[in-house]
């Protein structure tokens, strides 16, 4: 199943989401529900970001790299 994903694609678009969403954090820190609500939304990236370097760990265990 994750043999079919393309990993390295998901982390790139994570990692941009991760971008914008930090911008927004910046921007929005007069506005303290901005901010607050980027703050959730890094930390659920942050798990997906684990979530992708423990499928992509698992894919070189099972390919034997």
């Amino acid at each position: 199943m994750y043999q079919e994903m393309d990993i390295n694609g998901i982390g790139r678009k994570i990692r941009s989401m991760k971008q914008g969403t930090e911008a927004l954090r910046i921007e929005g820190a007069d506005f303290p529900a901005l901010e607050r609500n980027m703050v959730r939304i890094l930390a659920s990236l942050k798990m997906l970001e684990i979530n992708i370097a423990e499928v992509a760990e698992s894919n070189n265990d099972m390919l034997g790299s």
